[in-house]
């Protein structure tokens, strides 16, 4: 019997107004003072300050750090970790979807591992000693899961790539997953986060690495996503509530499993073209399944049918493609476009070979070539 590691948050709170338990943790812990990382949008719209309230209201002190970009670069981790130094903080609040949580990942790394401060040296399974600076995840989106994951994904602008860290010690201490905190988001960003996790939760389900326990969460938050995303697009409370809980359900899982060619090639998307990491991955989702099919067994069986597809009497070659179909039209349905207008000839062979070396690829259940990845970028011109 093979040995299978599974790495999760040690608490994690769920539910409408969860913030609020913040100010007691911070307190049980004797905490002085909070490095609060979170992106400039959320400061701008207010909901940031949903927690930062409540630190002020409870006389805990903090310093506000926002110098986050959506595809979060090696320079912003290390301005990051140089503004944590010089704080005084003690420990840190993450507010944010997988920018500010990969950002404050790498910031709580650093700081507790000061040799790795160039940033590229954590990339792939990262031999750190000491645990990050106790962190409280608060996620603002319903689809990346960061803050359950032992993952994180930094842009190296200068080489044109985005390399992924992989490190138990860089799991949030505590994850609080409030979907109110969700509600402010627009449509677009719903749909996106949302086929994120769509996108964590079918390819860890068919990784190379996924067993009974994966397997099981991540066929939930299909079910889940499939029957939540689009209310959560409208707003619906029930909907943000359900998509909530399927991105950190889907995101236990995957942390501990991996991922596969969806997202190598949608990491490579953002990197060159900025593509947002979402909509990447809800592009890229679709072409992936089809060119896997034949290599998952009967899983696309179940996945159909956690969309509501009944497949009795269907042979192999219908369930995949009722499997596939329901994911394209889900997609379509939210709003995510099916073609990349950037994607230019010329980038091609740069976009083949940056995806065939990214962290992600080895999961994939199919073996991918360059020239498979080739005729799967072109389904996107």
């Amino acid at each position: 019997m093979s040995v299978n590691r599974f790495v999760l948050n040690g608490i994690s709170y769920h539910g409408h107004g969860a913030i609020n338990e913040i100010p007691g943790i911070v307190k049980s812990h004797g905490f002085r003072k909070a490095f609060v990382a979170s992106d400039p949008d959320l400061v701008k719209f207010g909901v940031t300050k949903k927690v930062t309230d409540l630190l002020e209201a409870n006389g805990v002190a903090f310093e506000l750090y926002s110098d986050i970009k959506p595809n979060p670069t090696i320079e912003n981790v290390q301005h990051g970790v140089d503004a944590y130094r010089a704080s005084g903080a003690d420990f840190m609040i993450t507010i944010g979807g997988g920018s500010s949580m990969d950002t404050g990942k790498g910031i709580g790394i650093i700081v507790n591992n000061p040799e790795y401060y160039d940033v590229r040296s954590l990339e792939g399974v990262a031999p750190t000693r000491n645990r990050t600076v106790f962190t409280i995840a608060v996620p603002t989106t319903g689809g990346t899961g960061a803050e359950s994951t032992i993952n994180y994904v930094i842009t190296d602008v200068e080489k044109k790539r985005k390399f992924v860290c992989v490190d138990p010690n860089d799991i949030p201490d505590i994850a609080v997953v409030d979907p109110d905190m969700m509600s402010t988001m627009p449509k677009g960003l719903t749909a996106s986060t949302g086929m994120d996790a769509l996108t964590h939760a079918i390819e860890g389900y068919t990784t190379r690495a996924a067993w009974e326990l994966s397997d099981c969460l991540d066929l939930e938050a299909i079910r889940l996503i499939a029957k939540n995303l689009r209310k959560a697009v409208e707003n619906d409370p029930d909907g943000r509530e359900g998509m909530a809980l399927a991105q950190y359900v889907t995101a236990m899982a995957y942390s501990n499993v991996g991922l596969g060619v969806a997202h190598s090639m949608a990491h490579t998307l953002g990197a060159v073209y900025d593509t947002p990491h979402g909509v990447a991955c809800a592009m890229m989702l679709p072409i992936v399944m089809e060119f896997n099919q034949e290599y998952t067994g009967e899983k696309f069986k179940a996945i159909a049918e956690a969309f509501g597809v009944d497949t009795a009497g269907m042979d192999a070659a219908e369930y995949r493609k009722a499997a596939v179909d329901a994911v394209r039209q889900l997609s379509v349905d939210v709003g995510i476009p099916t073609k990349l207008d950037k994607l230019r000839e010329e980038d091609l062979p740069f976009l083949c070979a940056s995806a065939a070396a990214d962290a992600c690829a080895p999961g994939n259940p199919r073996p991918a070539e360059l020239a498979d990845f080739e005729a799967m970028f072109r389904k996107l011109m």
